[in-house]
């Protein structure tokens, strides 16, 4: 069985897929070819935002986002320790300071309470209401904005995150990596904040055969910015570099692919919530451990189908289990971010994040993927009901 079926969606559409390359081929245009228009026209049209703009990766995309912001040292930028490391990563390439909060136990995502805990202490460097990192206690930090992620495909709060940047002038960067096709109050992921950035790496709900990745804004002066740094800084011409910038484009060749999965996306998107709808029915009887949770007015895209086992012993259990019927499991995140060595030097404790170091030793994720048949689920959570 397969964590995800990639072959079964590429069955579907292998001749259009062949057609997109086809054309490259033909035309020869490898870098910024019109696939790259074209597919931002179409993703920016789906999302419902004036701009899109294509880039190499999701990690690239978010790098892209701050350095139209103009993020460097003395920065504060406030995000979760429950994610990949790329959300913050970026942060620490530019110079700033990755404030960690905490996370909702229930969503996974980061905790609107806590983030204002997490402003207040910055603004006043008082680690008593709230952890900080060990940067701030030699330099004073400025808060300079907060990069929410939509873990496993739900949507963060972005009425409570975005009311609370705008009372203390910070802008909100949408980590959509894992989240695009999902909606939030009616607007979908990719439209929930200033700049959104997602990823088309091949395991995300729209993924490429390589790495990608796209920035979303309805802001015409951070779109312009965000064209030109993905070129070297690009100016009126490829030799006029009017700012220092990345080398961030996305390939043609990648872009052909994106729009011929593109085209499955919306049905894809479907058969996601009936997936994840069939394993929420049967497992609903076994209180040993708890489901997702998706809040009225949220949809998830189910990135992942993540599931709370009761300790870390109970978890292994069923992943040994599940494991002897040939069925694969993923652990999203066995260890969060402030207790990763990447970021020792910002002197967090193990324990200053409870939530998140409590959902890494129990959390665990089911196959998931659009073609998931009812007889592998059935067999999945027989096997887990059966512990």
């Amino acid at each position: 069985m397969n964590f995800i079926d990639l072959p079964a969606q590429q069955q579907r559409i292998r001749m259009q897929i062949e057609e997109n390359i086809r054309k490259v081929l033909d035309h020869g245009q490898y870098i910024m070819g019109p696939e790259i228009g074209a597919l931002e026209q179409a993703l920016a049209e789906y999302t419902g935002v004036r701009h899109a703009i294509a880039c190499s990766s999701g990690t690239d995309a978010l790098l892209l986002a701050l350095m139209a912001y103009g993020v460097g040292p003395g920065d504060a930028v406030f995000t979760t320790p429950f994610t990949f490391i790329a959300t913050a990563e970026v942060v620490a390439l530019l110079g700033a300071t990755p404030v960690f909060v905490d996370i909702d136990p229930r969503t996974f995502n980061i905790d609107p309470e806590k983030l204002e805990q997490a402003i207040q202490a910055v603004k006043q460097n008082d680690p008593r209401l709230h952890p900080l990192p060990a940067a701030s206690q030699s330099a004073v930090l400025t808060p300079k904005g907060i990069i929410p992620v939509d873990l496993f495909g739900l949507p963060a709060d972005y009425d409570r995150i975005s009311a609370i940047a705008r009372e203390n002038g910070l802008f909100v960067i949408e980590d959509a990596a894992q989240s695009f096709g999902a909606e939030y109050q009616g607007k979908k992921a990719g439209a929930l904040a200033d700049i959104a950035c997602t990823s088309f790496f091949p395991a995300k709900p729209l993924g490429g055969y390589g790495d990608g990745g796209m920035c979303f804004t309805d802001d015409d002066t951070l779109a312009d910015l965000m064209r030109s740094i993905r070129i070297h800084g690009q100016g009126s011409d490829r030799y006029n570099n009017v700012r220092v910038g990345i080398n961030g484009r996305l390939d043609s060749l990648q872009a052909a692919i994106l729009l011929a999965k593109f085209s499955l996306f919306p049905e894809e998107t479907i058969l996601r919530q009936q997936a994840a709808g069939r394993y929420s029915a049967l497992l609903a009887q076994n209180e040993s451990f708890v489901l997702p949770y998706v809040p009225d007015g949220y949809l998830s895209v189910w990135a992942q189908y993540s599931i709370l086992a009761r300790d870390n012993a109970h978890r292994s259990a069923i992943q040994t289990a599940l494991q002897k019927e040939g069925i694969p499991t993923m652990v999203y995140y066995p260890k969060p971010l402030h207790v990763q060595d990447a970021f020792a030097s910002l002197g967090y404790r193990p324990d200053d994040f409870p939530v998140s170091d409590d959902c890494a030793r129990r959390i665990f994720s089911l196959p998931m993927h659009p073609y998931l048949k009812e007889d592998d689920q059935k067999l999945i959570a027989d096997s887990i009901n059966g512990i």
